[in-house]
Protein backbone atom coordinates (compact mmCIF):
# COMPACT_ATOMS: atom_id res chain seq x y z
CA UNK A 1 0.00 0.00 0.00
CA UNK A 2 1.63 3.07 -1.15
CA UNK A 3 2.22 5.43 1.86
CA UNK A 4 2.80 9.57 1.69
CA UNK A 5 4.43 12.01 3.75
CA UNK A 6 2.14 13.35 6.65
CA UNK A 7 -0.06 16.56 6.17
CA UNK A 8 1.99 19.52 6.40
CA UNK A 9 0.16 22.62 7.42
CA UNK A 10 2.47 25.42 6.29
CA UNK A 11 1.04 29.16 7.51
CA UNK A 12 0.53 31.55 4.96
CA UNK A 13 -0.05 35.40 5.12
CA UNK A 14 -3.79 36.70 5.86
CA UNK A 15 -5.80 39.33 4.95
CA UNK A 16 -6.65 40.52 8.60
CA UNK A 17 -10.12 42.17 7.54
CA UNK A 18 -11.28 39.89 4.97
CA UNK A 19 -10.43 37.07 7.80
CA UNK A 20 -12.70 39.25 10.47
CA UNK A 21 -15.18 40.09 7.97
CA UNK A 22 -15.80 36.24 7.30
CA UNK A 23 -15.29 34.85 10.77
CA UNK A 24 -18.83 37.52 11.82
CA UNK A 25 -20.55 36.04 8.63
CA UNK A 26 -19.72 32.83 9.74
CA UNK A 27 -21.17 33.48 13.74
CA UNK A 28 -24.02 34.89 12.39
CA UNK A 29 -25.05 32.18 9.56
CA UNK A 30 -25.92 29.96 12.51
CA UNK A 31 -29.51 29.90 13.58
CA UNK A 32 -28.92 28.75 17.35
CA UNK A 33 -25.76 29.85 18.56
CA UNK A 34 -22.01 31.31 17.69
CA UNK A 35 -19.18 28.73 16.57
CA UNK A 36 -16.28 29.64 18.73
CA UNK A 37 -14.14 27.08 16.75
CA UNK A 38 -11.79 28.93 14.13
CA UNK A 39 -11.66 25.00 12.28
CA UNK A 40 -15.56 24.56 12.49
CA UNK A 41 -15.83 28.04 11.62
CA UNK A 42 -13.84 27.12 8.25
CA UNK A 43 -15.03 23.86 7.59
CA UNK A 44 -18.56 25.33 7.19
CA UNK A 45 -16.97 28.29 4.62
CA UNK A 46 -15.39 25.25 2.89
CA UNK A 47 -18.66 22.72 2.73
CA UNK A 48 -21.00 25.43 1.60
CA UNK A 49 -18.66 26.22 -0.99
CA UNK A 50 -17.65 22.37 -1.94
CA UNK A 51 -20.67 21.13 -1.41
CA UNK A 52 -21.21 18.89 -4.38
CA UNK A 53 -17.59 17.86 -4.81
CA UNK A 54 -18.50 16.33 -1.29
CA UNK A 55 -21.59 14.46 -1.99
CA UNK A 56 -19.94 13.11 -5.02
CA UNK A 57 -17.34 11.26 -3.02
CA UNK A 58 -19.56 10.31 -0.42
CA UNK A 59 -21.64 8.70 -2.89
CA UNK A 60 -19.33 7.06 -4.76
CA UNK A 61 -18.28 5.42 -1.32
CA UNK A 62 -21.93 4.57 -0.24
CA UNK A 63 -22.33 3.14 -4.07
CA UNK A 64 -19.90 -0.03 -2.88
CA UNK A 65 -21.79 -3.24 -1.46
CA UNK A 66 -19.84 -3.46 2.07
CA UNK A 67 -22.09 -6.85 3.96
CA UNK A 68 -18.84 -7.71 6.13
CA UNK A 69 -19.21 -11.37 3.83
CA UNK A 70 -18.56 -10.01 0.87
CA UNK A 71 -15.10 -9.93 1.07
CA UNK A 72 -14.27 -8.76 -2.83
CA UNK A 73 -16.38 -5.62 -2.05
CA UNK A 74 -15.16 -5.10 1.47
CA UNK A 75 -11.94 -4.60 0.11
CA UNK A 76 -12.96 -2.64 -2.55
CA UNK A 77 -14.42 -0.30 0.32
CA UNK A 78 -11.18 -0.61 2.02
CA UNK A 79 -8.73 0.42 -1.20
CA UNK A 80 -11.26 3.53 -1.80
CA UNK A 81 -10.79 4.48 1.85
CA UNK A 82 -7.24 4.06 1.62
CA UNK A 83 -7.04 6.62 -1.65
CA UNK A 84 -9.50 9.16 0.05
CA UNK A 85 -7.21 9.49 3.27
CA UNK A 86 -3.95 9.62 1.63
CA UNK A 87 -5.18 11.89 -0.69
CA UNK A 88 -5.96 14.20 2.47
CA UNK A 89 -2.22 13.72 3.36
CA UNK A 90 -2.56 10.87 6.05
CA UNK A 91 0.02 8.44 6.30
CA UNK A 92 -2.06 4.98 5.72
CA UNK A 93 -2.00 1.48 5.56
CA UNK A 94 -4.44 -1.90 5.82
CA UNK A 95 -4.20 -3.52 9.45
CA UNK A 96 -4.50 -7.27 8.42
CA UNK A 97 -5.53 -10.93 9.54
CA UNK A 98 -5.92 -13.23 7.16
CA UNK A 99 -9.46 -13.56 5.40
CA UNK A 100 -10.42 -10.97 7.38
CA UNK A 101 -11.66 -7.40 6.78
CA UNK A 102 -9.30 -5.38 7.04
CA UNK A 103 -8.46 -1.68 9.01
CA UNK A 104 -7.92 1.22 7.53
CA UNK A 105 -5.48 2.76 9.30
CA UNK A 106 -4.30 6.43 8.97
CA UNK A 107 -1.90 8.61 11.13
CA UNK A 108 -0.59 12.27 11.34
CA UNK A 109 1.83 13.15 13.35
CA UNK A 110 1.93 16.56 14.38
CA UNK A 111 5.20 18.14 15.46
CA UNK A 112 5.54 18.75 19.55
CA UNK A 113 1.80 17.42 20.08
CA UNK A 114 1.49 16.08 23.62
CA UNK A 115 -1.75 14.15 23.16
CA UNK A 116 -2.89 11.43 20.23
CA UNK A 117 -6.75 10.66 19.29
CA UNK A 118 -7.88 7.75 17.49
CA UNK A 119 -10.75 8.20 15.61
CA UNK A 120 -13.32 5.10 15.00
CA UNK A 121 -15.64 4.26 12.58
CA UNK A 122 -16.72 1.51 10.59
CA UNK A 123 -16.98 0.99 6.49
CA UNK A 124 -18.96 -1.97 6.42
CA UNK A 125 -22.90 -2.21 6.97
CA UNK A 126 -25.46 -4.75 7.85
CA UNK A 127 -26.94 -7.28 5.40
CA UNK A 128 -29.65 -5.86 2.35
CA UNK A 129 -33.09 -7.31 1.75
CA UNK A 130 -33.42 -5.12 -1.27
CA UNK A 131 -37.04 -6.06 -2.08
CA UNK A 132 -37.68 -4.19 0.82
CA UNK A 133 -35.92 -0.78 -0.58
CA UNK A 134 -37.51 1.44 -1.97
CA UNK A 135 -36.13 1.92 -5.32
CA UNK A 136 -35.10 -1.60 -4.60
CA UNK A 137 -31.30 -1.28 -4.79
CA UNK A 138 -29.33 -0.23 -1.78
CA UNK A 139 -26.65 0.46 -3.05
CA UNK A 140 -27.41 3.04 -5.64
CA UNK A 141 -27.50 6.77 -3.61
CA UNK A 142 -31.04 8.39 -4.12
CA UNK A 143 -31.63 11.62 -3.22
CA UNK A 144 -35.21 12.68 -1.85
CA UNK A 145 -36.89 15.97 -0.63
CA UNK A 146 -37.73 14.66 2.95
CA UNK A 147 -37.64 11.93 4.90
CA UNK A 148 -40.05 8.83 2.98
CA UNK A 149 -42.37 8.91 6.26
CA UNK A 150 -42.31 12.28 5.42
CA UNK A 151 -43.80 12.00 1.74
CA UNK A 152 -40.32 12.54 0.40
CA UNK A 153 -40.35 12.00 -3.14
CA UNK A 154 -37.60 11.09 -5.29
CA UNK A 155 -35.16 14.47 -6.80
CA UNK A 156 -32.49 14.55 -9.18
CA UNK A 157 -29.17 15.83 -8.12
CA UNK A 158 -28.67 19.17 -8.26
CA UNK A 159 -26.79 20.37 -11.18
CA UNK A 160 -22.99 21.89 -9.97
CA UNK A 161 -23.62 25.24 -8.77
CA UNK A 162 -27.12 24.77 -7.67
CA UNK A 163 -27.50 24.56 -4.01
CA UNK A 164 -28.72 21.51 -2.38
CA UNK A 165 -31.81 21.34 0.76
CA UNK A 166 -30.34 20.97 4.20
CA UNK A 167 -33.40 19.33 4.63
CA UNK A 168 -33.09 16.50 1.60
CA UNK A 169 -32.46 13.26 2.62
CA UNK A 170 -29.51 10.51 1.00
CA UNK A 171 -31.15 7.12 1.12
CA UNK A 172 -28.52 4.55 0.36
CA UNK A 173 -26.81 1.32 3.00
CA UNK A 174 -24.17 2.86 5.86
CA UNK A 175 -25.24 6.66 4.61
CA UNK A 176 -25.63 7.31 9.00
CA UNK A 177 -24.29 3.93 10.10
CA UNK A 178 -21.36 4.49 9.82
CA UNK A 179 -19.74 6.02 6.32
CA UNK A 180 -21.14 9.33 7.14
CA UNK A 181 -17.90 9.75 9.51
CA UNK A 182 -15.34 9.10 7.06
CA UNK A 183 -16.45 11.87 4.54
CA UNK A 184 -16.78 14.27 7.33
CA UNK A 185 -13.24 13.60 8.46
CA UNK A 186 -12.26 13.53 5.26
CA UNK A 187 -13.89 17.04 4.39
CA UNK A 188 -12.74 18.40 7.74
CA UNK A 189 -9.22 17.66 6.53
CA UNK A 190 -9.47 19.66 3.94
CA UNK A 191 -11.13 22.53 5.37
CA UNK A 192 -8.41 22.82 7.61
CA UNK A 193 -5.54 22.49 5.30
CA UNK A 194 -7.50 25.12 3.06
CA UNK A 195 -7.20 27.17 6.00
CA UNK A 196 -4.07 26.33 7.47
CA UNK A 197 -5.27 25.32 10.48
CA UNK A 198 -2.92 22.83 11.90
CA UNK A 199 -3.43 19.76 14.38
CA UNK A 200 -3.26 19.99 18.14
CA UNK A 201 -2.65 16.30 18.69
CA UNK A 202 -1.15 13.62 17.14
CA UNK A 203 -4.04 11.94 15.02
CA UNK A 204 -5.19 8.52 14.17
CA UNK A 205 -7.88 6.64 12.26
CA UNK A 206 -9.16 3.32 12.77
CA UNK A 207 -11.67 2.03 10.44
CA UNK A 208 -13.51 -1.26 10.84
CA UNK A 209 -14.73 -3.60 8.41
CA UNK A 210 -16.83 -6.00 10.22
CA UNK A 211 -18.27 -3.95 13.24
CA UNK A 212 -22.15 -4.82 11.80
CA UNK A 213 -20.98 -8.74 12.00
CA UNK A 214 -20.16 -8.52 16.07
CA UNK A 215 -16.53 -7.33 15.58
CA UNK A 216 -15.29 -11.09 16.42
CA UNK A 217 -11.74 -10.20 15.15
CA UNK A 218 -11.17 -6.45 16.93
CA UNK A 219 -9.94 -8.34 20.12
CA UNK A 220 -6.89 -10.10 17.63
CA UNK A 221 -6.60 -6.30 16.08
CA UNK A 222 -5.74 -4.71 19.50
CA UNK A 223 -3.46 -7.69 20.19
CA UNK A 224 -1.34 -7.87 17.14
CA UNK A 225 -1.60 -3.88 16.75
CA UNK A 226 -1.33 -2.84 20.24
CA UNK A 227 1.89 -0.56 20.27
CA UNK A 228 0.41 1.25 16.94
CA UNK A 229 -3.31 1.97 19.31
CA UNK A 230 -1.72 3.80 21.73
CA UNK A 231 -3.87 6.91 22.52
CA UNK A 232 -5.03 9.16 24.98
CA UNK A 233 -8.88 8.63 24.04
CA UNK A 234 -10.63 7.03 21.00
CA UNK A 235 -13.47 9.24 19.97
CA UNK A 236 -16.36 6.42 18.25
CA UNK A 237 -17.72 8.29 15.39
CA UNK A 238 -20.85 6.04 15.42
CA UNK A 239 -24.72 6.36 16.00
CA UNK A 240 -27.31 8.91 15.86
CA UNK A 241 -27.66 12.55 17.63
CA UNK A 242 -30.23 13.12 19.93
CA UNK A 243 -33.66 13.16 18.51
CA UNK A 244 -33.88 17.09 19.21
CA UNK A 245 -30.80 17.17 16.70
CA UNK A 246 -28.78 18.50 19.34
CA UNK A 247 -25.34 17.14 18.79
CA UNK A 248 -25.14 14.39 21.66
CA UNK A 249 -21.62 12.65 23.43
CA UNK A 250 -22.05 9.76 24.83
CA UNK A 251 -19.24 8.31 27.57
CA UNK A 252 -20.03 4.68 26.84
CA UNK A 253 -22.07 1.70 24.70
CA UNK A 254 -24.17 -0.98 26.31
CA UNK A 255 -22.64 -4.61 25.75
CA UNK A 256 -24.65 -7.00 23.63
CA UNK A 257 -25.03 -10.83 23.39
CA UNK A 258 -27.90 -13.42 22.28
CA UNK A 259 -29.37 -16.67 21.71
CA UNK A 260 -32.28 -18.56 20.03
CA UNK A 261 -34.77 -20.98 21.57
CA UNK A 262 -36.56 -23.68 19.85
CA UNK A 263 -39.63 -25.26 21.51
CA UNK A 264 -40.52 -28.84 20.57
CA UNK A 265 -44.39 -30.02 19.83
CA UNK A 266 -45.08 -32.96 17.70
CA UNK A 267 -42.39 -34.47 15.11
CA UNK A 268 -44.44 -33.00 12.42
CA UNK A 269 -47.50 -30.56 11.38
CA UNK A 270 -50.48 -31.68 12.58
CA UNK A 271 -54.04 -31.21 11.89
CA UNK A 272 -55.75 -28.88 13.42
CA UNK A 273 -58.91 -30.59 14.00
CA UNK A 274 -57.69 -33.96 14.25
CA UNK A 275 -55.15 -32.91 16.80
CA UNK A 276 -55.70 -29.70 18.72
CA UNK A 277 -56.55 -29.53 22.02
CA UNK A 278 -54.70 -32.92 22.30
CA UNK A 279 -51.24 -32.46 20.67
CA UNK A 280 -48.84 -29.85 22.91
CA UNK A 281 -48.61 -26.54 20.35
CA UNK A 282 -45.18 -25.08 20.48
CA UNK A 283 -46.03 -21.78 19.18
CA UNK A 284 -48.22 -21.18 22.12
CA UNK A 285 -45.80 -23.34 24.62
CA UNK A 286 -42.88 -20.61 23.58
CA UNK A 287 -45.12 -17.24 23.63
CA UNK A 288 -45.89 -18.57 27.45
CA UNK A 289 -42.39 -19.03 27.96
CA UNK A 290 -41.29 -15.81 26.80
CA UNK A 291 -43.91 -14.25 28.61
CA UNK A 292 -42.68 -14.82 31.74
CA UNK A 293 -39.66 -13.49 31.37
CA UNK A 294 -40.96 -9.86 31.61
CA UNK A 295 -44.04 -8.10 33.67
CA UNK A 296 -46.42 -5.86 31.73
CA UNK A 297 -44.17 -2.96 32.63
CA UNK A 298 -41.10 -4.44 30.84
CA UNK A 299 -39.44 -5.47 33.55
CA UNK A 300 -37.19 -8.45 33.34
CA UNK A 301 -38.32 -11.08 35.99
CA UNK A 302 -35.49 -13.63 35.14
CA UNK A 303 -33.78 -14.25 38.83
CA UNK A 304 -30.35 -12.16 39.23
CA UNK A 305 -31.03 -10.38 36.01
CA UNK A 306 -30.37 -6.81 37.64
CA UNK A 307 -27.83 -7.86 40.23
CA UNK A 308 -24.49 -6.13 40.90
CA UNK A 309 -25.60 -3.50 38.30
CA UNK A 310 -22.79 -0.79 38.61
CA UNK A 311 -24.65 2.68 39.53
CA UNK A 312 -24.95 6.09 38.43
CA UNK A 313 -22.68 8.45 39.70
CA UNK A 314 -23.90 11.89 40.64
CA UNK A 315 -21.88 13.41 37.45
CA UNK A 316 -23.88 10.72 35.18
CA UNK A 317 -27.40 11.47 37.07
CA UNK A 318 -26.64 15.32 36.44
CA UNK A 319 -26.33 15.23 33.06
CA UNK A 320 -29.35 12.81 32.73
CA UNK A 321 -31.20 15.49 34.38
CA UNK A 322 -30.10 18.10 32.23
CA UNK A 323 -31.13 16.38 29.01
CA UNK A 324 -34.10 16.74 27.15
CA UNK A 325 -36.91 14.73 27.75
CA UNK A 326 -38.10 13.48 24.54
CA UNK A 327 -40.57 11.01 25.50
CA UNK A 328 -43.34 12.17 24.62
CA UNK A 329 -42.18 13.60 20.74
CA UNK A 330 -41.11 9.79 20.16
CA UNK A 331 -44.26 8.25 21.48
CA UNK A 332 -46.02 10.39 18.68
CA UNK A 333 -43.47 9.95 16.15
CA UNK A 334 -43.51 6.27 16.60
CA UNK A 335 -47.65 5.90 16.91
CA UNK A 336 -47.03 4.79 20.50
CA UNK A 337 -49.92 4.49 22.93
CA UNK A 338 -47.67 3.51 26.22
CA UNK A 339 -44.10 2.73 27.12
CA UNK A 340 -42.70 0.50 29.49
CA UNK A 341 -40.40 1.27 32.27
CA UNK A 342 -43.39 2.58 34.80
CA UNK A 343 -43.02 5.79 33.75
CA UNK A 344 -39.22 6.16 33.48
CA UNK A 345 -37.51 8.22 30.69
CA UNK A 346 -36.18 6.72 27.85
CA UNK A 347 -32.82 7.74 28.68
CA UNK A 348 -32.83 6.27 32.07
CA UNK A 349 -33.89 3.00 30.76
CA UNK A 350 -31.39 2.67 28.31
CA UNK A 351 -28.64 2.01 31.37
CA UNK A 352 -30.64 -0.83 32.78
CA UNK A 353 -29.56 -4.20 31.15
CA UNK A 354 -32.63 -5.16 28.25
CA UNK A 355 -34.16 -8.36 26.90
CA UNK A 356 -35.90 -8.14 23.63
CA UNK A 357 -37.42 -10.86 21.09
CA UNK A 358 -36.55 -9.82 18.40
CA UNK A 359 -38.11 -12.13 16.30
CA UNK A 360 -40.34 -15.24 16.22
CA UNK A 361 -41.38 -18.00 14.44
CA UNK A 362 -44.33 -20.87 13.86
CA UNK A 363 -45.62 -22.25 10.88
CA UNK A 364 -46.86 -19.42 8.69
CA UNK A 365 -49.20 -16.52 8.54
CA UNK A 366 -51.55 -14.57 6.08
CA UNK A 367 -51.94 -15.90 2.83
CA UNK A 368 -49.72 -19.49 4.03
CA UNK A 369 -51.63 -19.78 6.68
CA UNK A 370 -52.77 -23.73 7.32
CA UNK A 371 -55.11 -25.21 9.73
CA UNK A 372 -52.48 -26.91 11.65
CA UNK A 373 -50.47 -27.81 14.74
CA UNK A 374 -46.99 -26.36 14.51
CA UNK A 375 -44.52 -28.70 14.88
CA UNK A 376 -41.53 -25.93 16.83
CA UNK A 377 -41.17 -22.61 17.34
CA UNK A 378 -38.20 -20.40 17.88
CA UNK A 379 -37.78 -17.29 19.13
CA UNK A 380 -34.28 -14.77 18.93
CA UNK A 381 -33.31 -13.00 21.86
CA UNK A 382 -31.25 -10.14 22.21
CA UNK A 383 -29.78 -8.82 25.71
CA UNK A 384 -28.27 -5.69 25.58
CA UNK A 385 -25.86 -5.30 28.75
CA UNK A 386 -24.50 -2.61 30.98
CA UNK A 387 -21.28 -2.41 33.51
CA UNK A 388 -22.19 -5.58 36.49
CA UNK A 389 -23.80 -7.73 33.65
CA UNK A 390 -21.48 -9.69 31.89
CA UNK A 391 -22.65 -11.57 27.95
CA UNK A 392 -21.92 -15.44 29.10
CA UNK A 393 -23.59 -14.84 32.40
CA UNK A 394 -26.42 -12.99 31.18
CA UNK A 395 -27.16 -15.75 29.07
CA UNK A 396 -26.29 -18.32 31.90
CA UNK A 397 -29.29 -16.45 33.70
CA UNK A 398 -31.85 -17.05 31.11
CA UNK A 399 -30.59 -20.59 30.44
CA UNK A 400 -31.90 -21.15 34.44
CA UNK A 401 -34.97 -19.42 33.92
CA UNK A 402 -36.08 -21.67 31.26
CA UNK A 403 -35.50 -25.21 33.49
CA UNK A 404 -36.97 -23.62 36.07
CA UNK A 405 -40.29 -23.08 33.42
CA UNK A 406 -39.81 -26.63 33.40
CA UNK A 407 -37.86 -27.54 30.22
CA UNK A 408 -35.15 -29.55 29.55
CA UNK A 409 -32.63 -27.63 27.84
CA UNK A 410 -30.50 -29.10 24.91
CA UNK A 411 -28.04 -27.81 22.89
CA UNK A 412 -28.68 -29.59 19.60
CA UNK A 413 -31.95 -31.38 17.76
CA UNK A 414 -33.13 -33.73 20.73
CA UNK A 415 -33.42 -37.30 19.28
CA UNK A 416 -36.75 -39.34 19.54
CA UNK A 417 -35.50 -40.96 23.32
CA UNK A 418 -35.08 -37.47 24.44
CA UNK A 419 -38.68 -36.41 22.52
CA UNK A 420 -40.42 -39.17 24.74
CA UNK A 421 -38.19 -38.58 28.01
CA UNK A 422 -39.29 -34.93 28.73
CA UNK A 423 -42.27 -33.60 28.31
CA UNK A 424 -41.04 -30.36 27.56
CA UNK A 425 -38.10 -29.07 25.78
CA UNK A 426 -35.74 -26.04 24.62
CA UNK A 427 -32.78 -25.87 22.48
CA UNK A 428 -30.91 -22.93 22.94
CA UNK A 429 -28.43 -21.57 20.65
CA UNK A 430 -25.69 -19.30 22.32
CA UNK A 431 -24.47 -16.31 20.52
CA UNK A 432 -21.00 -13.80 20.57
CA UNK A 433 -21.04 -10.22 21.94
CA UNK A 434 -19.32 -8.61 24.24
CA UNK A 435 -19.58 -6.90 27.59
CA UNK A 436 -20.91 -2.60 28.54
CA UNK A 437 -17.92 -0.03 28.41
CA UNK A 438 -17.48 2.93 30.40
CA UNK A 439 -15.76 6.18 30.72
CA UNK A 440 -15.97 8.70 33.56
CA UNK A 441 -17.65 11.71 32.40
CA UNK A 442 -15.26 13.12 34.99
CA UNK A 443 -11.94 12.64 33.49
CA UNK A 444 -9.80 15.78 32.00
CA UNK A 445 -9.81 14.08 28.52
CA UNK A 446 -13.90 13.86 28.60
CA UNK A 447 -14.07 17.71 29.41
CA UNK A 448 -11.29 18.69 26.64
CA UNK A 449 -14.24 16.40 24.04
CA UNK A 450 -17.24 18.38 25.62
CA UNK A 451 -15.44 21.77 25.18
CA UNK A 452 -14.24 20.95 21.57
CA UNK A 453 -17.54 19.27 20.80
CA UNK A 454 -19.95 22.41 22.18
CA UNK A 455 -17.49 25.20 20.83
CA UNK A 456 -18.45 23.75 17.14
CA UNK A 457 -21.86 22.68 17.76
CA UNK A 458 -23.38 24.60 20.74
CA UNK A 459 -24.59 22.61 24.15
CA UNK A 460 -24.07 18.97 23.95
CA UNK A 461 -26.54 16.65 25.12
CA UNK A 462 -24.43 14.04 27.42
CA UNK A 463 -25.32 10.56 28.27
CA UNK A 464 -23.42 7.89 30.55
CA UNK A 465 -23.97 5.65 27.66
CA UNK A 466 -25.54 4.86 24.39
CA UNK A 467 -28.62 2.32 23.91
CA UNK A 468 -26.89 0.97 20.84
CA UNK A 469 -23.95 -1.41 21.39
CA UNK A 470 -20.52 -0.83 20.16
CA UNK A 471 -17.06 -3.15 21.17
CA UNK A 472 -15.65 -0.24 23.27
CA UNK A 473 -14.63 -2.62 25.78
CA UNK A 474 -11.58 -3.74 23.63
CA UNK A 475 -10.32 0.01 23.65
CA UNK A 476 -11.70 0.79 27.74
CA UNK A 477 -10.79 -2.49 28.90
CA UNK A 478 -7.99 -4.16 27.27
CA UNK A 479 -6.39 -1.18 25.76
CA UNK A 480 -7.23 0.75 29.12
CA UNK A 481 -7.77 4.11 27.20
CA UNK A 482 -10.97 6.21 27.58
CA UNK A 483 -13.72 6.12 24.99
CA UNK A 484 -16.24 9.08 24.19
CA UNK A 485 -18.75 8.67 21.42
CA UNK A 486 -19.41 11.91 19.46
CA UNK A 487 -22.31 10.25 16.46
CA UNK A 488 -23.35 12.39 13.75
CA UNK A 489 -26.59 10.70 12.01
CA UNK A 490 -30.16 12.07 12.29
CA UNK A 491 -32.38 9.64 14.97
CA UNK A 492 -34.35 8.73 11.94
CA UNK A 493 -31.93 7.37 9.66
CA UNK A 494 -33.75 4.11 9.60
CA UNK A 495 -30.72 2.25 11.18
CA UNK A 496 -29.93 -1.58 10.41
CA UNK A 497 -33.04 -1.54 8.50
CA UNK A 498 -34.03 -0.89 5.07
CA UNK A 499 -34.56 2.87 3.66
CA UNK A 500 -31.43 3.84 5.33
CA UNK A 501 -31.04 7.48 4.96
CA UNK A 502 -28.67 10.41 6.41
CA UNK A 503 -29.95 14.16 6.66
CA UNK A 504 -27.84 16.48 4.72
CA UNK A 505 -27.96 19.02 7.39
CA UNK A 506 -26.33 16.47 10.08
CA UNK A 507 -23.87 15.21 7.40
CA UNK A 508 -23.05 19.25 7.16
CA UNK A 509 -23.35 19.48 11.10
CA UNK A 510 -20.97 16.38 11.33
CA UNK A 511 -17.90 17.73 9.40
CA UNK A 512 -18.03 21.10 11.74
CA UNK A 513 -17.97 18.93 14.55
CA UNK A 514 -14.97 16.63 13.09
CA UNK A 515 -13.41 19.45 12.18
CA UNK A 516 -13.45 20.84 15.89
CA UNK A 517 -12.23 17.37 17.43
CA UNK A 518 -9.14 17.43 15.03
CA UNK A 519 -8.03 20.48 15.93
CA UNK A 520 -8.34 20.07 19.89
CA UNK A 521 -6.20 20.75 22.21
Amino acid sequence: MAQISNLKFAPKPMNTKRHLLTLLLLICASPTFAQTSPAAQAARQYRQQHEHEIINEYTRLLSIPNVASDMPNIRRNAALITEMLERRGVKTRLLELPDIPPVVFGEINTPGATRTLIFYAHYDGQPVEPAKWVGGDPFKPTLRSASLEAGGKDIPFPAKGQPFDPEWRLYARSTGDDKAPVITICTALDAMRANNITPQANLKFFFEGEEEAGSPHLPQYAEKYRDLLKADAWLICDGPVDQTRRQQINFGARGVTGLEVTVYGPRRELHSGHYGNWAPNPALMLAKLLSSMKDDDGRVLIKGYYDGIAPLTATEKRALAEAPDNDALLRKELGLGWTEGSGKKLLELINLPSLNIRGFVSSSVGATARNVVPSTATASIDIRLVKGLEQSHAVDLVIAHIRAQGYHVVEAEPDDATRLQYPKIAKVRREGGYNASKTSMDLPIAQAVIAAVESARGKAVKLPTSGGSVPLYIFTDYLQTPCIGVPIANHDNNQHSANENMRLQNLWDGIETMAALLTMK
